[in-house]
């Protein structure tokens, strides 16, 4: 992955419409965790179980992202690497959705094309924005060099600390001059995700990340779908919800909230090493891979996996 080179004509970028893109968004899917022995090597063979699993409950859409794919873990050969596999697996049985890691304008070009070559449908860009640097004219740049490469998906993650005035001038600006941004995930939430959702709809296809509460309160505004906690492990909770919504029986959809997201991600936030250390021990319970997360991340014990197990009988979800 060299330095950038000139893009593809438009109608080479793009395997998907924006039709097709927004279909395959609507509704609940997974957000890839990398899964690692327990010596810290990736485990493919369980990223492939997982994306199976998925794809099978019914997922139109397997999405790697910075956070949940543990970025933060791995080198960069190592993130093209999980990329390829994912698509490769994948096999043109649901989109596709890669990401970046925060690289200068550059370097995340020449990992746009890779994408694009390797067969991702869109990818997912996360600028880096450390202390500030970034004007939000630098930010369209960004955003217009690497949708020049493939369809780009906008991210709310790090506008929150930038303040609603700043990500709307941003996202305004994108809407007017960067045709290939197609979809957005919204990472902040609250009053913030409501304008921004309010803003960007018509044009691009909105998910919510992170619970079913985060996607009931957008719907209005018009999200469209959601990454969902439950499609990897227990995904008749997921299609219970969509159903509730696809009947707009949003008393059924909240009960589903309330009664089965809720407790369990307050155990799953309340664990040591959090949500993403019981996401992985969830994949271990229903069998798709160990627990294991690359050190320094914490792992569950076996006292705390006997306790999440508890958490989820008692839920009745497995």
């Amino acid at each position: 992955m060299g330095g950038p080179t000139p893009a593809r004509p438009d109608d080479s970028i793009s395997r998907m419409d924006r039709h097709e893109i927004r279909h395959a968004l609507t509704g609940p899917f997974p957000s890839l965790r990398t899964p690692f022995h327990q010596d810290g090597a990736i485990d493919f063979d369980g990223l492939r179980s997982v994306i199976d699993f998925c794809i099978d409950a019914g997922s139109r859409t397997v999405m790697l992202t910075f956070g949940d794919s543990l970025f933060t873990l791995l080198t960069d050969d190592e993130v093209a690497e999980l990329t390829r596999v994912t698509v490769q697996h994948t096999a043109g049985r649901a989109m596709v959705i890669a990401a970046d890691r925060q690289w200068a304008t550059p370097k995340a070009v020449d990992f746009a094309r890779y994408c694009r070559e390797t067969g991702a449908d869109v990818l997912m860009v996360l600028p880096p924005d450390w202390c500030e640097s970034c004007t939000a004219s630098s930010l369209v740049e960004h955003f217009a060099a690497v949708a020049a490469e493939m369809p780009v998906m906008f991210i709310t993650c790090g506008f929150g600390e930038r303040g609603l005035p700043f990500a709307l001038d941003v996202m305004r600006r994108c809407l007017d001059t960067v045709d290939n941004i197609v979809a957005l995930k919204d990472d902040v939430c609250g009053a913030f995700a409501r304008q921004v959702t309010s803003l960007v709809a018509d044009r691009w296809a909105v998910i919510s990340g992170g619970q079913k509460q985060n996607h009931l309160d957008l719907m209005p505004y018009g999200c469209v779908g959601y990454l969902s906690t439950f499609m990897t492990f227990a995904p008749r909770v997921a299609r219970d919800y969509w159903c509730a919504i696809d009947r707009n029986d949003i008393t059924a959809a909240t009960k589903i909230v309330r009664d089965l997201d809720m407790p369990l991600f307050d155990h799953l936030l309340g664990l040591e090493g959090s949500f993403d250390a019981g996401m992985h021990a969830l994949s271990e319970i229903v069998g798709h891979h160990g627990r294991w997360r690359r050190k320094p991340y914490h792992s569950l014990t076996d006292a705390q996996m006997d306790e999440l197990r508890a958490v989820l009988n008692s839920l009745g979800v497995v």
